[in-house]
Protein backbone atom coordinates (compact mmCIF):
# COMPACT_ATOMS: atom_id res chain seq x y z
CA UNK A 1 0.00 0.00 0.00
CA UNK A 2 1.25 3.50 -0.77
CA UNK A 3 1.72 5.68 1.54
CA UNK A 4 2.18 9.72 1.20
CA UNK A 5 4.65 11.47 3.64
CA UNK A 6 4.48 14.96 4.26
CA UNK A 7 7.82 17.18 4.22
CA UNK A 8 10.39 14.22 3.78
CA UNK A 9 13.97 15.67 5.67
CA UNK A 10 16.07 14.91 2.39
CA UNK A 11 16.30 13.10 -0.86
CA UNK A 12 16.86 9.84 -2.46
CA UNK A 13 19.78 7.96 -2.38
CA UNK A 14 21.40 9.68 -5.57
CA UNK A 15 20.86 12.99 -3.78
CA UNK A 16 22.72 11.40 -0.62
CA UNK A 17 25.80 10.73 -2.83
CA UNK A 18 26.24 13.88 -4.53
CA UNK A 19 26.13 15.89 -1.52
CA UNK A 20 28.75 13.70 -0.13
CA UNK A 21 31.08 14.16 -3.60
CA UNK A 22 30.18 17.68 -3.68
CA UNK A 23 32.24 17.82 -0.47
CA UNK A 24 35.48 16.65 -1.51
CA UNK A 25 37.48 18.44 -3.12
CA UNK A 26 38.29 18.14 -6.95
CA UNK A 27 35.80 15.34 -7.53
CA UNK A 28 32.98 15.49 -10.28
CA UNK A 29 29.97 13.28 -10.35
CA UNK A 30 28.91 12.51 -13.60
CA UNK A 31 24.84 11.65 -13.56
CA UNK A 32 23.40 8.85 -16.21
CA UNK A 33 19.85 10.13 -15.41
CA UNK A 34 16.67 11.99 -16.60
CA UNK A 35 17.78 15.94 -17.39
CA UNK A 36 15.73 16.63 -13.96
CA UNK A 37 18.39 14.80 -11.50
CA UNK A 38 21.02 17.20 -11.15
CA UNK A 39 18.97 19.81 -10.00
CA UNK A 40 16.41 18.01 -7.56
CA UNK A 41 19.09 15.59 -5.90
CA UNK A 42 21.20 19.26 -5.28
CA UNK A 43 18.24 20.75 -4.05
CA UNK A 44 17.19 17.39 -2.04
CA UNK A 45 20.25 18.14 0.42
CA UNK A 46 22.64 21.06 -0.47
CA UNK A 47 19.97 23.14 -1.41
CA UNK A 48 18.07 22.76 2.14
CA UNK A 49 21.58 23.48 4.04
CA UNK A 50 21.99 26.94 5.26
CA UNK A 51 22.87 28.21 1.55
CA UNK A 52 25.98 26.27 0.88
CA UNK A 53 26.69 24.74 -1.92
CA UNK A 54 29.82 22.35 -3.13
CA UNK A 55 32.56 24.85 -4.27
CA UNK A 56 33.71 22.72 -7.52
CA UNK A 57 30.93 21.50 -9.18
CA UNK A 58 27.00 21.21 -7.97
CA UNK A 59 23.55 21.67 -9.42
CA UNK A 60 22.46 22.52 -12.75
CA UNK A 61 27.18 22.43 -13.32
CA UNK A 62 27.28 18.11 -12.86
CA UNK A 63 27.48 16.86 -16.15
CA UNK A 64 24.64 14.53 -17.01
CA UNK A 65 23.63 12.68 -19.68
CA UNK A 66 20.05 13.63 -19.87
CA UNK A 67 18.55 10.34 -20.27
CA UNK A 68 14.95 10.41 -22.73
CA UNK A 69 12.97 8.78 -24.66
CA UNK A 70 15.43 6.99 -27.28
CA UNK A 71 18.13 6.17 -24.13
CA UNK A 72 15.22 4.32 -22.47
CA UNK A 73 14.45 2.38 -25.46
CA UNK A 74 17.14 1.57 -26.95
CA UNK A 75 19.75 2.27 -24.04
CA UNK A 76 21.99 4.97 -23.29
CA UNK A 77 25.57 3.98 -22.81
CA UNK A 78 26.54 5.59 -25.84
CA UNK A 79 25.26 8.55 -24.75
CA UNK A 80 27.04 8.19 -21.26
CA UNK A 81 30.18 7.46 -22.70
CA UNK A 82 30.58 10.56 -24.71
CA UNK A 83 29.46 12.59 -21.71
CA UNK A 84 32.20 10.90 -19.17
CA UNK A 85 34.62 11.67 -22.46
CA UNK A 86 33.77 15.49 -22.27
CA UNK A 87 33.12 15.73 -18.87
CA UNK A 88 37.30 14.55 -18.84
CA UNK A 89 38.08 17.11 -21.40
CA UNK A 90 36.40 20.09 -19.62
CA UNK A 91 36.42 19.66 -15.47
CA UNK A 92 40.07 19.53 -14.18
CA UNK A 93 39.02 16.84 -11.52
CA UNK A 94 40.74 14.07 -9.49
CA UNK A 95 38.27 11.92 -10.12
CA UNK A 96 35.06 11.51 -11.38
CA UNK A 97 32.21 8.89 -10.46
CA UNK A 98 29.48 8.17 -12.74
CA UNK A 99 25.79 8.07 -10.45
CA UNK A 100 22.91 5.99 -12.12
CA UNK A 101 19.17 7.75 -12.05
CA UNK A 102 16.42 5.67 -11.38
CA UNK A 103 16.27 5.24 -15.46
CA UNK A 104 19.24 3.97 -16.06
CA UNK A 105 18.76 1.64 -13.15
CA UNK A 106 15.27 0.48 -14.65
CA UNK A 107 16.53 -0.18 -17.97
CA UNK A 108 19.73 -1.82 -16.52
CA UNK A 109 22.90 0.09 -18.40
CA UNK A 110 25.54 -1.32 -17.52
CA UNK A 111 28.14 1.52 -16.31
CA UNK A 112 30.70 -0.35 -14.66
CA UNK A 113 31.48 -1.80 -18.37
CA UNK A 114 32.07 1.92 -19.82
CA UNK A 115 34.01 3.25 -16.73
CA UNK A 116 36.73 0.21 -16.32
CA UNK A 117 37.34 1.35 -20.20
CA UNK A 118 38.19 4.78 -18.88
CA UNK A 119 40.57 3.60 -16.40
CA UNK A 120 41.91 1.50 -18.45
CA UNK A 121 42.75 4.69 -20.42
CA UNK A 122 44.53 6.24 -16.93
CA UNK A 123 41.77 8.18 -16.41
CA UNK A 124 39.97 7.56 -12.50
CA UNK A 125 36.42 7.35 -13.38
CA UNK A 126 34.62 5.00 -11.31
CA UNK A 127 30.60 3.68 -11.01
CA UNK A 128 28.20 4.26 -8.85
CA UNK A 129 25.29 1.62 -10.02
CA UNK A 130 22.44 2.67 -7.19
CA UNK A 131 19.31 3.90 -8.48
CA UNK A 132 17.66 7.19 -6.52
CA UNK A 133 14.92 4.40 -5.62
CA UNK A 134 17.28 2.23 -3.45
CA UNK A 135 16.84 4.26 -0.80
CA UNK A 136 17.47 7.41 0.98
CA UNK A 137 20.38 10.42 1.47
CA UNK A 138 21.67 8.28 4.54
CA UNK A 139 22.10 5.10 2.49
CA UNK A 140 23.86 7.45 -0.05
CA UNK A 141 26.55 8.48 2.99
CA UNK A 142 27.54 4.19 3.25
CA UNK A 143 27.07 3.95 -0.32
CA UNK A 144 29.71 6.22 -1.04
CA UNK A 145 31.56 5.08 1.48
CA UNK A 146 31.16 1.14 0.41
CA UNK A 147 32.42 2.40 -3.60
CA UNK A 148 35.56 3.78 -2.26
CA UNK A 149 36.50 1.14 -0.02
CA UNK A 150 35.50 -1.52 -3.07
CA UNK A 151 37.31 0.34 -5.73
CA UNK A 152 39.39 3.70 -4.75
CA UNK A 153 41.01 2.84 -1.16
CA UNK A 154 44.61 1.48 -1.41
CA UNK A 155 45.79 -1.79 0.55
CA UNK A 156 49.11 -1.74 1.77
CA UNK A 157 49.23 1.69 2.97
CA UNK A 158 51.89 1.91 5.74
CA UNK A 159 50.10 2.79 8.91
CA UNK A 160 50.64 5.81 11.27
CA UNK A 161 49.52 5.58 14.55
CA UNK A 162 48.47 8.94 15.02
CA UNK A 163 46.43 8.94 11.94
CA UNK A 164 42.87 8.65 12.73
CA UNK A 165 39.53 9.04 10.05
CA UNK A 166 36.42 10.69 11.01
CA UNK A 167 32.80 9.56 9.80
CA UNK A 168 29.27 9.69 10.70
CA UNK A 169 28.90 13.42 10.05
CA UNK A 170 27.37 13.73 6.90
CA UNK A 171 28.10 16.60 4.71
CA UNK A 172 25.02 18.96 3.60
CA UNK A 173 22.41 16.14 5.51
CA UNK A 174 23.73 17.74 8.54
CA UNK A 175 24.01 21.83 7.80
CA UNK A 176 26.36 22.10 10.28
CA UNK A 177 29.25 19.87 8.97
CA UNK A 178 32.20 21.56 7.94
CA UNK A 179 32.16 24.02 11.30
CA UNK A 180 31.89 20.46 13.35
CA UNK A 181 34.49 18.72 11.50
CA UNK A 182 36.57 21.56 12.02
CA UNK A 183 35.84 21.52 16.00
CA UNK A 184 36.26 17.39 15.73
CA UNK A 185 39.79 18.26 14.28
CA UNK A 186 41.12 20.73 16.41
CA UNK A 187 40.32 19.08 19.76
CA UNK A 188 41.98 15.84 18.42
CA UNK A 189 44.83 18.04 16.45
CA UNK A 190 45.46 19.08 20.63
CA UNK A 191 46.25 15.64 21.24
CA UNK A 192 48.85 14.93 18.66
CA UNK A 193 46.54 13.29 16.26
CA UNK A 194 46.39 13.36 12.37
CA UNK A 195 42.88 13.69 11.37
CA UNK A 196 41.15 12.60 8.27
CA UNK A 197 37.55 14.59 7.87
CA UNK A 198 37.77 14.27 4.11
CA UNK A 199 35.25 17.44 3.55
CA UNK A 200 37.60 20.16 4.91
CA UNK A 201 41.37 21.04 4.88
CA UNK A 202 40.86 20.99 0.94
CA UNK A 203 41.14 16.97 1.21
CA UNK A 204 40.90 15.33 -1.82
CA UNK A 205 40.45 11.63 -2.91
CA UNK A 206 43.83 10.78 -2.61
CA UNK A 207 43.37 11.39 1.06
CA UNK A 208 40.79 9.22 1.06
CA UNK A 209 42.96 6.30 -1.06
CA UNK A 210 45.33 6.72 1.99
CA UNK A 211 43.06 6.63 4.90
CA UNK A 212 43.81 2.46 5.32
CA UNK A 213 47.12 3.41 6.85
CA UNK A 214 44.85 5.18 10.03
CA UNK A 215 45.13 3.84 13.22
CA UNK A 216 41.79 4.65 14.27
CA UNK A 217 38.28 5.39 12.74
CA UNK A 218 36.13 7.44 14.69
CA UNK A 219 32.33 7.06 14.08
CA UNK A 220 30.29 9.70 15.51
CA UNK A 221 27.09 8.66 15.15
CA UNK A 222 24.78 6.64 16.81
CA UNK A 223 23.72 3.49 13.81
CA UNK A 224 25.13 5.21 10.56
CA UNK A 225 28.47 3.12 9.00
CA UNK A 226 27.73 -0.04 10.31
CA UNK A 227 28.59 -1.62 6.95
CA UNK A 228 31.49 0.05 6.00
CA UNK A 229 33.33 0.04 9.05
CA UNK A 230 33.18 -3.68 9.73
CA UNK A 231 34.45 -3.92 5.72
CA UNK A 232 37.70 -1.19 6.64
CA UNK A 233 38.77 -3.55 9.28
CA UNK A 234 38.26 -6.41 7.34
CA UNK A 235 40.01 -5.11 3.88
CA UNK A 236 42.58 -2.77 5.86
CA UNK A 237 43.31 -4.01 9.46
CA UNK A 238 41.69 -0.58 10.80
CA UNK A 239 39.64 -0.80 14.04
CA UNK A 240 36.60 1.52 14.46
CA UNK A 241 34.92 3.14 17.96
CA UNK A 242 31.46 4.49 17.40
CA UNK A 243 30.68 7.93 19.31
CA UNK A 244 26.77 7.38 19.99
CA UNK A 245 25.51 10.51 19.43
CA UNK A 246 27.27 14.60 18.77
CA UNK A 247 28.92 15.44 21.46
CA UNK A 248 28.11 19.07 22.58
CA UNK A 249 29.11 20.61 25.84
CA UNK A 250 31.92 19.74 28.11
CA UNK A 251 30.46 16.70 29.47
CA UNK A 252 30.12 14.68 26.64
CA UNK A 253 33.30 16.21 24.74
CA UNK A 254 35.19 14.88 27.78
CA UNK A 255 34.15 11.64 27.41
CA UNK A 256 34.62 11.59 23.65
CA UNK A 257 37.88 12.90 24.18
CA UNK A 258 38.41 9.78 26.82
CA UNK A 259 37.10 7.21 24.02
CA UNK A 260 39.90 8.24 21.94
CA UNK A 261 42.36 7.85 24.56
CA UNK A 262 41.72 4.61 26.04
CA UNK A 263 41.43 3.07 21.91
CA UNK A 264 44.58 4.52 21.23
CA UNK A 265 46.13 4.44 24.41
CA UNK A 266 47.37 8.06 24.35
CA UNK A 267 49.17 9.78 26.85
CA UNK A 268 46.88 10.25 29.64
CA UNK A 269 49.25 13.53 31.02
CA UNK A 270 48.35 15.18 27.74
CA UNK A 271 44.90 14.12 27.71
CA UNK A 272 43.99 14.85 31.45
CA UNK A 273 46.03 18.57 30.26
CA UNK A 274 43.80 19.31 27.19
CA UNK A 275 40.65 18.59 29.28
CA UNK A 276 41.58 20.89 31.51
CA UNK A 277 42.27 23.59 29.50
CA UNK A 278 39.21 22.99 27.27
CA UNK A 279 36.64 22.81 30.13
CA UNK A 280 38.41 25.80 31.56
CA UNK A 281 37.39 27.82 28.77
CA UNK A 282 33.99 26.48 28.40
CA UNK A 283 33.41 26.97 31.77
CA UNK A 284 35.01 30.52 31.95
CA UNK A 285 31.90 32.16 29.96
CA UNK A 286 29.86 30.20 31.45
CA UNK A 287 30.10 31.64 34.43
CA UNK A 288 29.70 34.50 33.14
CA UNK A 289 26.46 34.65 32.71
CA UNK A 290 24.96 32.81 35.62
CA UNK A 291 22.42 35.91 35.76
CA UNK A 292 20.81 35.38 32.62
CA UNK A 293 20.22 31.76 32.55
CA UNK A 294 16.65 30.82 32.80
CA UNK A 295 14.90 27.62 33.06
CA UNK A 296 13.15 26.08 30.08
CA UNK A 297 11.16 22.44 29.60
CA UNK A 298 12.56 21.90 25.76
CA UNK A 299 11.70 19.88 22.71
CA UNK A 300 13.60 18.82 19.97
CA UNK A 301 13.42 17.27 16.72
CA UNK A 302 16.55 16.46 14.67
CA UNK A 303 18.17 13.37 12.97
CA UNK A 304 19.39 11.21 15.62
CA UNK A 305 22.49 12.11 15.79
CA UNK A 306 21.77 15.98 16.82
CA UNK A 307 18.92 14.90 19.09
CA UNK A 308 20.90 12.86 21.11
CA UNK A 309 23.91 15.56 21.67
CA UNK A 310 20.99 18.56 22.00
CA UNK A 311 18.92 16.72 24.76
CA UNK A 312 21.89 15.56 26.81
CA UNK A 313 23.74 19.27 26.86
CA UNK A 314 20.59 20.65 27.35
CA UNK A 315 19.57 18.28 30.51
CA UNK A 316 23.23 17.39 31.45
CA UNK A 317 25.06 20.61 31.39
CA UNK A 318 22.78 22.79 31.54
CA UNK A 319 19.96 21.51 33.59
CA UNK A 320 16.97 22.39 31.34
CA UNK A 321 14.31 19.63 31.59
CA UNK A 322 13.78 17.60 28.63
CA UNK A 323 10.01 16.74 27.22
CA UNK A 324 9.72 15.40 24.01
CA UNK A 325 12.34 14.13 21.77
CA UNK A 326 11.11 13.47 17.88
CA UNK A 327 13.84 11.38 16.01
CA UNK A 328 13.01 12.43 12.61
CA UNK A 329 15.16 10.29 10.13
CA UNK A 330 14.07 7.01 9.26
CA UNK A 331 15.71 4.29 11.23
CA UNK A 332 14.36 1.20 10.80
CA UNK A 333 16.74 -1.61 13.10
CA UNK A 334 15.51 -1.89 16.30
CA UNK A 335 18.97 -2.21 17.73
CA UNK A 336 19.53 0.91 16.05
CA UNK A 337 16.39 2.56 18.22
CA UNK A 338 17.06 0.81 20.80
CA UNK A 339 20.69 2.67 21.12
CA UNK A 340 19.46 6.09 20.42
CA UNK A 341 16.85 6.01 22.83
CA UNK A 342 19.44 4.95 25.61
CA UNK A 343 21.43 7.87 25.11
CA UNK A 344 18.77 10.21 24.55
CA UNK A 345 17.21 8.53 27.82
CA UNK A 346 20.19 8.13 30.11
CA UNK A 347 20.28 11.29 32.14
CA UNK A 348 22.61 12.54 34.87
CA UNK A 349 20.00 14.62 36.17
CA UNK A 350 16.37 14.79 34.76
CA UNK A 351 13.75 12.55 33.98
CA UNK A 352 14.01 10.57 30.38
CA UNK A 353 11.96 12.61 27.85
CA UNK A 354 9.07 11.10 25.50
CA UNK A 355 11.12 9.97 22.47
CA UNK A 356 9.40 9.35 19.28
CA UNK A 357 10.72 8.01 15.54
CA UNK A 358 8.77 10.13 13.10
CA UNK A 359 9.67 11.03 9.85
CA UNK A 360 6.02 12.64 8.42
CA UNK A 361 5.95 16.40 9.24
CA UNK A 362 2.09 16.13 10.01
CA UNK A 363 2.80 13.29 12.62
CA UNK A 364 5.88 15.37 14.11
CA UNK A 365 3.18 18.92 14.40
CA UNK A 366 1.19 16.55 15.81
CA UNK A 367 2.87 15.15 18.71
CA UNK A 368 4.02 18.57 19.31
CA UNK A 369 0.66 20.18 19.14
CA UNK A 370 -0.83 17.44 21.33
CA UNK A 371 1.80 17.28 23.76
CA UNK A 372 0.53 17.48 27.72
CA UNK A 373 3.25 19.08 29.18
CA UNK A 374 4.24 22.70 28.21
CA UNK A 375 7.14 23.03 26.41
CA UNK A 376 9.00 26.38 26.45
CA UNK A 377 12.00 26.10 24.20
CA UNK A 378 11.63 24.05 20.63
CA UNK A 379 15.07 23.00 18.77
CA UNK A 380 14.30 21.61 14.98
CA UNK A 381 14.56 22.72 11.47
CA UNK A 382 12.71 25.33 9.31
CA UNK A 383 9.80 22.42 9.14
CA UNK A 384 8.97 23.45 12.94
CA UNK A 385 8.83 26.73 12.82
CA UNK A 386 5.52 27.26 11.66
CA UNK A 387 4.33 24.74 14.87
CA UNK A 388 6.46 26.70 17.01
CA UNK A 389 4.89 29.80 16.02
CA UNK A 390 0.90 28.44 16.43
CA UNK A 391 2.20 27.33 20.00
CA UNK A 392 4.14 30.77 20.71
CA UNK A 393 7.18 28.48 21.62
CA UNK A 394 11.33 30.41 21.64
CA UNK A 395 12.61 28.05 18.60
CA UNK A 396 16.06 27.21 17.51
CA UNK A 397 17.16 26.09 14.04
CA UNK A 398 19.58 23.44 14.90
CA UNK A 399 18.53 20.88 12.34
CA UNK A 400 18.57 19.53 8.66
CA UNK A 401 16.67 21.41 6.94
CA UNK A 402 17.79 25.34 7.48
CA UNK A 403 16.66 27.45 4.71
CA UNK A 404 16.15 30.84 6.85
CA UNK A 405 20.31 31.12 7.58
CA UNK A 406 23.28 31.52 5.97
CA UNK A 407 25.93 28.63 7.34
CA UNK A 408 29.29 28.11 6.34
CA UNK A 409 31.52 26.49 9.35
CA UNK A 410 29.27 27.36 12.61
CA UNK A 411 28.76 24.28 14.78
CA UNK A 412 27.07 23.67 17.85
CA UNK A 413 29.20 20.65 18.83
CA UNK A 414 31.97 20.26 21.00
CA UNK A 415 33.32 22.37 23.81
CA UNK A 416 33.19 25.85 21.74
CA UNK A 417 30.17 24.91 19.59
CA UNK A 418 28.06 24.88 22.73
CA UNK A 419 28.72 28.12 23.62
CA UNK A 420 27.34 28.97 20.26
CA UNK A 421 24.39 27.11 20.64
CA UNK A 422 24.20 28.40 24.12
CA UNK A 423 24.12 31.94 23.08
CA UNK A 424 21.21 31.02 20.74
CA UNK A 425 18.92 29.82 23.26
CA UNK A 426 19.15 33.34 24.58
CA UNK A 427 19.45 35.47 21.62
CA UNK A 428 15.78 33.88 20.67
CA UNK A 429 14.33 34.98 23.83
Amino acid sequence: MSHIMENPKGGCVLAGINAVLGAINRVCPILHSGPGCCMQTTAADQGQSGHKHSCFVSGVSIPSSNMLEKEVVFGGVNKLRTTIQGSIDIMDADAFFVLTGCTAGIIGDDIESVTSKFREEGHEVYAIDTPGFAGDSNLGYEVIWNTFIDKVIEKDVPKDDKLVNIFGIVPYHDPFWSGTLEEIDRILSKLGLKVNTFFTKHQGIEDIKKSSGAALNIIVNPWLFNGPAKKYEEKFGVPSIRIPGLFVGATDTTNFIRAVQKALNLDEKLVEDVIEAEEDYVYSYLGQSIGVVSWKRFAVVADANSAVGYTRYLANDYSFTPVLVIVSEPIFRQEDKDRIEKEIRDLEYAKPPKVLFLTDQYEINKAIREEEKEITLLVGSSNEREIALEKEIQFILGAFPINERLIFNRTYAGYRGSLTFTEDIYDNN
